[in-house]
């Protein structure tokens, strides 16, 4: 398999059409080659005239930790050329920075969630590159989640960072593709190319969406694994609680917990109200301790989903149901539980946190709703999977 960025650098007919033209690289620490070679490294020697580069949230370098915490801009060391920052003083590309290029190079590792904010900056990618006229090639990159859709569709009114436009949280598509449906969805009028990737096959096995030879580099801090990859639609979502999600952990997003939590109690609940939304995974009692963030320097018992090995199934996997199941199993079981976290996230400050991360605020109301079943959340969420199966078709390349 080859990423866009190895068809790039090994199709000289490929790179013809940036000949004389100044391009631009948005990217960040798994913009690598098969050999590692950082994408700004390697399209500099391929002989691209490189005149600046932009970093997404977490930075160019990926060395921000946490939500809302800031990039500057630099200028780079090895190559002279400014690095602005899409998650700083702007989250959209400005005038200035817009002036420095002709084409810019978008090359980023997604994890295939409308929560991932990579998806957004490339939305505001486009909607500057539309206004001042100039051209987007996204280098196409695997979804490690796979072809898989889940979750609800964000609704009217509740776009933000976390929430480019109508989509599920699990989308199934590649950023190239997911670029594609942007344009059409949007109605961009922008020079739009993608890269694509050459023996991609998304559904085959035992990669289901990562093929198994490319070594997996973090594209933010917190992004391990492939096993967080595949649970995050679902695990994102204790973001906006009192659980731990394993921040300060050598585990992040695989697990959750706190303090008061009786992990037995509550994976037996979980099983009584919906067996099945715990298939095609392993659930693993478990005891941690964060160093930093929620319960910092308390122990902490929860569970750890393990995505991987002979227990996964990918056809049977459902992320998003399985982590909304453990919220509805916690409220049966102590109906007075404090879940949800009061506090400003991704610069939406009058919304609860589950509510932005859900793109609206069914979720939070039936895991609150001591009548609701599984059935009506299922119900409500099929319907919009099975819309977003329609819409995405056209734009699938592979």
């Amino acid at each position: 398999m080859k990423t866009g960025l190895d068809r790039l650098l090994a199709d000289a007919d490929l790179r013809k059409p940036l000949e004389g033209r100044r391009v631009a690289l948005l990217a960040h620490p798994a913009s690598v080659t098969e050999d590692l070679t950082h994408s700004l490294d390697a399209l500099a020697a391929a002989g691209l005239k490189l005149t600046a580069a932009f970093g997404p949230q977490h930075g160019l370098r990926g060395d921000k930790q946490d939500n809302m915490v800031e990039s500057e801009d630099f200028t780079d060391p090895a190559h002279g050329i400014p690095v602005f920052s899409l998650y700083g003083e702007v989250r959209r590309p400005t005038g200035q920075s817009m002036g420095t290029f002709d084409t810019i190079l978008v090359d980023l590792q997604d994890l295939g969630c409308r929560i991932y904010t990579f998806i957004t900056t490339l939305l505001y990618v486009l909607e500057a590159a539309a206004e001042h006229k100039k051209a987007v090639w996204v280098l196409d990159r695997p979804n490690p989640a796979g072809r898989p859709i889940e979750g609800l569709t964000l609704r009217p009114g509740w776009e933000s960072f976390v929430g480019a436009g109508p989509i599920p949280m699990r989308h199934g598509l590649t950023l190239g593709e997911l670029g594609r449906w942007f344009v059409d969805h949007f109605g961009i009028d922008v020079d739009y190319r993608v890269i694509a990737m050459e023996g991609y096959a998304p559904d085959a096995a035992p990669g289901f969406g990562w093929p198994i030879e490319r070594l997996w580099i973090n594209p933010s801090p917190n992004a391990a694994n492939l096993n967080m990859a595949r649970a995050y639609a679902g695990t994102v979502m204790l973001e906006g609680t009192t659980l731990s999600e394993g921040r300060g952990t050598t585990r992040p997003l695989e697990l959750f917990g706190a303090p008061d939590l009786d992990p037995r109690a509550l994976l037996a609940e979980m099983r009584r109200i919906a067996p099945g939304w715990l298939e095609g995974c392993l659930i693993r009692e478990v005891h941690f301790e964060p160093t930093f963030h929620k319960h910092a320097g308390k122990l902490c018992a929860g569970l750890h989903i393990h995505a991987e090995g002979p227990g996964y199934r990918h056809d049977a996997f459902r992320p998003w149901r399985l982590q909304a199941l453990a919220f509805k199993a916690l409220r049966r079981l102590a109906p007075d539980y404090g879940l949800w976290r009061d506090f400003p996230y991704e610069y939406e400050f009058d919304k609860l946190a589950i509510d932005v991360i859900n793109g609206g605020p069914e979720l939070r109301q039936w895991v609150d709703d001591a009548g609701a079943e599984a059935g009506d959340l299922d119900a409500l969420s099929r319907a919009d999977e099975a819309a977003w199966e329609d819409a995405r078709r056209r734009h699938l390349l592979y």
